[in-house]
This record gives C-alpha cells, structure tokens and sequence, in this order.
C-alpha cells in the first residue's frame, strides 16, 4: 500500500551491529513525523513482513554479505530484501545495506582494489532526474568498508571516488550508499571503539584523530545532505 500525501510512513530500519544504528535517519524520521522502528537483527529480534513496512532502511556492519554461514539471520534478511525490491518497496542500503541490495539485483560484491576508511571526496553525477539531481558534484563523506560491488543491471551510478567505482548507485525502487551520511559524533566514536583495529596504512585509510575531526569538519553538511534526500524519496513514495 501507497501512502498518502501527509500520511507518516512506516519506516523499518535493519541494524546488523550496536555501534552502527541509523543516526541522522531516525532524526530525520522523527522530525517529519514517520513511525520508525529499528530491528536488531544480531539480537535476534524478528524481521517485519514486506507489508508492514513503506520504506526499508538496511545499515551497515563489519560482516560480509558472503558471510552466512557465522551470521544465521543473513539469508533471512537477503530473502526480505529481495522481496521488498520485487514488490517495489523502497530500499535505502547504507556500506553493507548497499552491498546487500547490489547482491539482491543481481551484482557481485567482491573485495576492492584498497580500503576506504576515514573522510574523502566523492563525485557525483547520474542526471537531473535522480535522487542526486542538484547535489553538490564533490561532497566529502566518511567511508568505512573494504568491499565493493559491480553496477546492478538497471542502476544509474550516482557517485565515485579514486579508490571506488560505485560509491552510490539508484534503481527504480532503491538507493545504494557505500558512504555515511547519517553518522553522528556518538556513532562515529563507537565505530571508532569497534572497529579502529580495521584501520591500516593505505592510501584511502586515516587515523582515528583525523576521523574524529573530519565529522566536525564534514558532518554537518553530510546530514543536511541527507536529510534532502530522505526528503526526496519521501516525496516519490507519496507520489507515486
């Protein structure tokens, strides 16, 4: 069911970690008055039905989307998602969600050439009539993953960087995101405690102080970012 102009929609968002939750989504969420709820899927709360959701939000995590057989409740959720984007629900994939739906719509998702973790510039393109339509060409974003992923058949490549050639792609029912726009100081610190050990010495990795700093520098304007894009799918939901 389509919601109507004015009607909240029902948001679920996919948290695969504690340390990497929805952020400036569910600010947003909550700012424009949409039930959001969040489902912890390593604790083992239960996935929602494709019906009881308007627009699916999948995060990210350290895990690989190859990596079944050590996470049980991977394939249930590859089998949600998959059928939401069959139904043409809207999916919002975020680092491991973009690689997630990738997988779903037929990609390979594969190590990349180099890690990308800390603060870089992405370019953005893909056409007026996209979610990117009117966004900045260069946005500096945070980036934290070692993965990538082939262009989905039917997908517009929205944005690359040096070290990624996908960086964020749109099909007609979902928007991949390899970056961060909706991270905030305190889940930049716990991802920091999490996962600083991950950082090495490549030419697209910074260390934890200059990614702390860098989210003084950038988040602001990643957030404002986002929230424009939230809008715009918002607005293609109660259109279409």
């Amino acid at each position: 069911m389509v919601p109507h102009a004015g009607a909240p929609l029902r948001i679920h968002c996919l948290m695969h970690v504690p340390f990497e939750g929805p952020g400036a989504i569910a600010e947003w969420a909550r700012d424009r008055g949409h039930a959001f709820t969040a489902v912890r899927l390593f604790q083992g709360e239960p996935q929602p039905r494709p019906d009881q959701f308007d627009l699916l939000v999948v995060m990210g995590g350290p895990m690989s989307v190859h990596d079944e057989a050590e996470f049980p409740w991977l394939p249930g959720e590859k089998a949600l998602i998959a059928s939401a984007l069959r139904q043409e629900t809207f999916v919002l994939g975020v680092c491991l969600g973009s690689q997630l739906i990738a997988e779903a719509l037929g990609a390979t998702v594969r190590k990349n050439a180099c890690k990308e973790i800390g603060w870089f510039p992405i370019r953005a393109g893909g056409g007026a009539d996209t979610l990117f339509g009117g966004l900045p060409e260069e946005m500096t974003v945070l980036h934290w993953h070692g993965e990538t992923y082939d262009l989905p058949e039917g997908a517009r490549l929205l944005a690359s960087s040096e070290g990624c050639a996908v960086q964020a792609f749109e099909h007609r029912c979902a928007l991949g995101l390899q970056f961060h726009f909706e991270i905030q100081r305190a889940g930049l610190e716990a991802l920091l405690e999490n996962c600083a050990h991950e950082i090495g010495a490549g030419p697209y990795e910074q260390e934890p102080r200059t990614i702390l700093s860098g989210e003084f520098t950038h988040g602001g304007e990643a957030r404002r970012i986002l929230f424009e894009l939230l809008d715009r799918i918002e607005r293609r939901l109660v259109s279409s």
